[in-house]
């Protein structure tokens, strides 16, 4: 494998370094997996935005490393600067993730907090992403979504219970993961794409789960109420 990490690409974006590196061998499948968790944060009736937990398989976070100073003694800040690299790169494509109310996308704030650690062969990612402004949760027009278009990054939540509603939208809120169902045009379709055709970048969201929120209106008092 070619050391693009050492010709400075990780300051360009490391995704799309994936996707163009593996593109033209996968014929439209994915090649690198993220496995996330997130967790949706608010309260008193109101969505304030998401924390992120992506961890990458461990082929992928190889590649991010390759050409990387972690020698103990530089590892943190090796892993401080890509974190940094990575958010960036992301703020020019929504951040993978699109949060809908009806079919009106939520705008957001720049992400922060980014942290990239160690759990084994695998790096993890984590960070905050806050709405521009508070949403108020509805009965059942709220779904999110997190994808790259082009399907040649897997991104899966891999059980309900990797979606989290904070204690305060727990009380009002219920949460529903969709899985995708491709139809099998759709599916034969992305077989077939020869090794040389460009990215189908409305490819990813045929294969992307949908988590689509449902709350119920609780007292003002109950929402309200303190502890004495």
């Amino acid at each position: 494998m070619a050391n693009y990490h050492s010709r400075g690409l990780s300051a360009k974006g490391w995704l799309w370094v994936i996707v163009a590196f593996f593109a033209p061998a996968v014929q439209a499948h994915p090649h690198s997996w993220i496995e996330m968790k997130t967790y949706i944060e608010g309260g008193d009736g109101m969505i304030t935005g998401f924390r992120m937990e992506w961890s990458f398989d461990a082929m992928t976070s190889a590649y991010m490393l390759d050409g990387e100073d972690v020698s103990p003694e530089n590892e943190q800040e090796t892993f401080r600067k890509l974190s940094a690299s990575v958010l960036e790169n992301m703020k020019y494509e929504h951040y993978f993730t699109y949060f809908y109310d009806g079919d009106s996308p939520v705008k957001y704030r720049v992400a922060h907090s980014e942290k990239l650690t160690r759990d084994r062969s695998r790096l993890v990612l984590s960070f905050e992403l806050p709405l521009s402004t508070p949403r108020a949760v509805t009965r059942d027009t709220l779904r999110l979504l997190i994808f790259e278009p082009s399907y040649y990054v897997d991104m899966a939540w891999k059980q309900e219970a990797d979606v989290v509603l904070s204690d305060a939208l727990a009380r009002q809120c219920k949460l529903e993961l969709i899985e995708p169902n491709p139809t099998s045009e759709q599916m034969s379709y992305a077989m077939s794409l020869p090794a040389d055709a460009d990215p189908d970048n409305a490819l990813g969201q045929l294969f992307t789960q949908t988590v689509k929120i449902y709350c119920a209106s609780i007292p003002a008092a109950l929402g309200t109420s303190k502890e004495q």
